[in-house]
Order: C-alpha cells, then structure tokens, then sequence
C-alpha cells in the first residue's frame, strides 16, 4: 500500500514542471489533476483531503508548504532541470529558513505554480490566502509576516507544526510549558466521587458538564447559536485548597478534553506589546482543538482596572482588553479562578456565564474529606475520633490531603500504621504553621 505523500508529492511535481516547461520553452501549460491510485492506503493525509474536500489548488498549496518537511531539496532538484548553471528565477519566490540548506514555499512560489505570470490568473487565486480557505482559517498554513513595503506573498508559506506530525504520524504531541507556550497540561488521578462540594456546586458543574456534551448542537443546529458567543466562560471563586483546580482537571476527565493551566506570570510581560504577542500563541494553538483552558490567580490580570495615569496604566489596559476579546471569541471553554470574586473588575464578571463558589468545607464536608482521604492502610488509634477533630478545624481539602501525605510517609518510615490522635493532631499543626496560624 502506498502513502497518500506519494501520489501527492508526484501531483506537485508534475505540477511545477508542466509550469516551468511554459516557462522556459513556451509550451502549453496542462493543469494536472490529482488522481488517487487504487492501492493508496487510507491515511492521516488522504482522511485530511476527504474532511476538508480540498481542491487541486488547495492540494498544492498544502504539499508546498509540507513537501520541505520530508523532501529537503525538492524545488531545487525541478529548478536545476531547466536552469543548470543555477542564476537567479525571482519569479518562482522561495526562501531558506534559518536551520534548514533547502527552499522553503513562499505565496510567490505557490502563485508561480498555479498562474504562472498570469496577471488575471493571479488575481483570481489570490484568495487562497484569505480567511475565506479553510486552511487559512483553521491556521493549518499560513503566509508569515513580511517587513513594511514588502509583498505579502513573500511571506514564509508555513505549516503548523502539529499538522505536520498528524498528517505524517496519525499523532500529535501535546505543547508543554515553556516560554513560547505559557500553559501546562493539567490532569489529575482523582475522580468526581473523590470531591466533596455543596450540592449547588454539583448542580453548577453539571451544566458546564451539558454545554461541554451538547455545544455543538446548540450553536450549529438550534437558531439560538446565531445569537450567543461561541465558546463558554465560567468564574471559580473562594479560598484556596477547596477544589477550584481539581474541578478544572476532572471536567477536562470526564468529556474527554484536554484541559491548560495558563500560567499569567508567563503571560504577563513587563515589555510594551510582549504580553499581547504570548496571549496570540496560547489561544492561536488553542484555537479550534476544544481545549479547556484554566487561568489560575485571575486577579493578577482581570483586577480592579486603573485610570490612566501613564503609559504602563494604558497599555496594561489594553493587555486586559485584548485578553477579553480573545476570551469571548474562544470557541470551548475558559475558566477564570480567583480567590475573591470582588478581587475581579464588575466589567468583567459580566461577561461570564457561570459564576461558581467554592466555599471552605463545613464539618460534615470535611468529616468526608478525611474518610476519603484517610489511606485503608491507615488504622485510627481508639483514642482518634475524626467527627472531633472534623468540628475542631477548618481545614480545606487541599490541607487534609497534605496532612494525610504526611502521616503516610511518617507511618511507612517508622513502620507503625495504628495512627494516633497525637500524630494526626502534629500534622494538623504542621500544615497549618506554614500559613502562619
């Protein structure tokens, strides 16, 4: 079985040099068509032509920008039939990356290919490039940026990374946190009978639930969708350790999507413009995968807005803006975590659809927390009455889990697992001696 590179890499090929023989030697130009053999085996590639219909145009403009990523070399090794001596061919554009010897597509090369020097055909194929194509609005290419003055189609022809590795691995490989990509994958081993939340919580969290499983009815078969914005945008607020993060990772769990801690201290730069340009990356790679993306210690950027007092006011204002309006236009789900709600500008808490508060557990919460968290390892001495010790301390489930961590690892040192209320009430001492109390 052959795959689909093949058939599309000869279809480029022949494509070029029919253009090249009109070129230099005059001859009709033939436009080839794109013709699967029978034993083309059905791959990531062939599925991605059959989903996204792809015409011979759009075919080519795709092979262009991928054929670098396996063929090093491949316009070169065409050009040097008709131009032995080598010289320059202005006309068929390309250009060299930074780390790679061989020519990479420029919209010039792809405008050569398809209209030659063809002013009306040119014109005509300029809309491959807009918005409009599909390929260009789902970002899989896209013409990079050219200085002030310079032609569009100079523009680097690129292909995003993570449609190169699916179309020639069937896979793709999760960004991790790093500068370019301020987000870190969240997951947890936790499962929603592990939470214990107020039964309005619950409610609350089933319909983020329900938009997640039905969005796309809604907002592409119900005449509602022309009305609302596409994506969703829920607020968790209250103090730290009551779950606000575990929620996040188990919504992701259990609707099977992938859920990003954005990391704002990341985001956030103290370089007019730089903040902008991270946010661009995040939602730009986000865009159109259905992730659900998690900002943590909101506050730090959808805080009370300040007056314009000087440049860094106004342009900190603008960082906020630009982060709303990508907020809005995201099309999955985005929640926003805070410690305090009031903490978090009134402007902006209108534009959330769900508003959820996770409060300190009250003692019969956290009397489960402990029996959940409590490992079967563990055997309460007669003298430990957790109901007691449940009323006696507010604690959150992030604090019940660190002392229960503790106890663990003090019962499998010493070797003794009958935990007493003296040990127990230690670790209670201990975390709570971190945060000063």
């Amino acid at each position: 079985m052959k795959s689909t590179f093949i058939p599309a890499f000869s279809f480029l090929e022949q494509a070029i040099r029919n253009r090249l023989d009109h070129f230099f030697h005059e001859k009709p130009f033939h436009k080839p068509e794109f013709v699967l053999e029978e034993n083309t085996e059905s791959d990531p590639l062939l599925a991605f032509f059959r989903h996204y219909q792809l015409s011979d145009e759009n075919i080519i403009l795709l092979t262009a920008a991928i054929v670098p990523h396996l063929v090093p070399g491949f316009f070169e090794r065409l050009i040097r039939d008709y131009l032995p001596q080598g010289g320059e061919f202005p006309e068929f554009g390309g250009t060299k990356g930074e780390n790679s010897r061989g020519m990479v597509a420029t919209g010039e090369t792809v405008m050569f290919i398809l209209a030659g020097m063809n002013l009306e055909r040119r014109l005509s194929f300029l809309p491959l490039f807009d918005q409009d194509n599909p390929l260009v609005k789902h970002r899989v290419l896209y013409l990079e940026p050219v200085k002030n003055g310079e032609p569009k189609l100079s523009g680097r022809l690129s292909i995003d990374p993570e449609y190169v590795e699916v179309l020639m691995t069937g896979k793709i490989s999760l960004p991790t946190l790093s500068i370019n990509f301020p987000a870190e994958h969240l997951q947890s081993n936790m499962s929603w009978e592990d939470l214990v939340l107020p039964p309005q919580v619950w409610q609350q969290i089933e319909e983020l639930q329900a938009w997640l499983r039905h969005k796309d009815t809604i907002l592409r078969e119900w005449d509602i969708g022309r009305r609302i914005k596409p994506g969703y945008r829920a607020l968790f607020y209250g103090p730290p350790g009551t779950g606000k993060t575990v929620t996040a990772a188990l919504l992701g769990k259990y609707t099977g999507r992938d859920v990003f801690k954005i990391d704002l201290s990341m985001v956030v730069s103290k370089y007019i413009g730089e903040t902008e340009k991270n946010l661009a990356t995040l939602f730009d790679k986000a865009e159109n995968k259905d992730w659900i993306l998690f900002f943590d210690e909101g506050d730090s950027l959808f805080g009370k807005r300040t007056g314009v007092r000087d440049a860094h006011d106004k342009y900190a204002n603008q960082e906020v803006s630009y982060l709303l309006q990508r907020i809005e236009s995201y099309n999955g789900l985005v929640i926003l975590a805070s410690n305090f709600k009031n903490n978090i500008d009134a402007a902006f808490i209108r534009r959330f659809n769900a508003l959820i508060y996770f409060p300190l557990p009250r003692t019969e919460d956290r009397l489960a927390l402990w029996k959940k968290s409590l490992p079967s390892q563990l055997q309460a001495s007669r003298e430990l009455h957790l109901p007691e010790i449940a009323e006696r301390y507010e604690l959150t489930g992030s604090h019940i889990v660190n002392i229960v961590q503790y106890l663990s690892l003090t019962s499998l040192e010493t070797g003794n697992y009958v935990l007493s209320k003296e040990q127990l009430l230690r670790g209670i001492r201990r975390e709570l001696e971190k945060e000063g109390k």
